[in-house]
């Protein structure tokens, strides 16, 4: 039998788990009780600052969240290990974008209980790292979780979060797309027949038109997303406290590096 190309239905777009406020809190309540306490060599660090995103701090406990969050992430698959430089920049760039759901209308993208159920029983059944600990059952989820250091309500914040942002992004930059017959035609004829060897049964141009479509309206939205999550950073107050954690993207972006 001949392998078929596939055609993805879906495309990934930044994993989705925003910074604590519950940790921003309690970093919050340390240093009040640090400002009580008397000074002591003896003094352990429970938290630190490593970012600020238009006055919202990101954690180095935030840092190590998204580390162990990766693990939910299908697009991860093949990408190697998340550095922690790379993981602060997807936790700016999703502190941005809350930024932009808070000031629209936040309650209109907040997705159902059960739209977030639904997508952690995809994760359990179909997650490559899931699958192989058999995460279909009670007992291969728990032990799953429990293996990477993640408790069931975070993994539901996390999914909520990133489902919240997927419809802040179609809602904002799918509307108004339209993909022309002729641009269906040229990915038809360019892109997906030369990925056909000799004898296979080819599609029809009409019965893979909606898919090709699909692609194509997502190309643009991933297209328009970057230009605006670009255009949002050079425009808004984004500082790293730790140069460790720079990288070259940052700096272009106009990203500062204190002390």
């Amino acid at each position: 039998m001949s392998n078929r190309p596939s055609i993805p239905l879906r495309f990934a777009l930044r994993p989705a788990c925003l910074w604590s406020l519950a940790a921003l809190l309690a970093f919050a309540g340390a240093v009040h009780c640090a400002a009580q306490a008397p000074s002591s060599s003896n003094a352990v660090v429970l938290d630190r600052v490593v970012a600020v995103v238009n006055n919202q701090a990101i954690l180095s406990s935030d840092l190590d969240d998204e580390l162990r969050l990766a693990v939910l992430d299908p697009a991860r698959a093949g990408l190697g290990v998340l550095t922690r430089q790379r993981a602060l920049e997807q936790l700016i760039g999703r502190a941005l974008i809350q930024q932009q759901i808070r000031q629209e209308d936040e309650q209109a993208m907040e997705p159902s209980q059960a739209e977030i159920d639904a997508r952690v029983s995809e994760l359990r059944k179909e997650l490559p790292a899931c699958v192989r600990q058999n995460c279909a059952s009670n007992e291969g989820w728990k032990t799953f979780l429990a293996a990477n250091g993640l408790a069931p309500e975070r993994v539901q914040n996390y999914l909520r979060h990133r489902l919240q942002i997927l419809r802040f992004i179609e809602q904002r930059f799918r509307q108004g797309i339209l993909i022309s017959p002729e641009e269906i035609a040229t990915y038809y004829h360019d892109t997906l027949l030369p990925q056909y060897a000799a004898g296979d049964a080819i599609p029809p141009l009409e019965k893979v038109s909606p898919r090709i479509q699909e692609i194509l309206l997502q190309r643009q939205v991933n297209a328009l997303f970057d230009d605006w999550l670009k255009n949002l950073r050079k425009q808004g107050d984004v500082e790293v406290l730790d140069p460790s954690l720079e990288t070259p993207e940052n700096q272009a972006e106009g990203g500062k590096t204190s002390r």
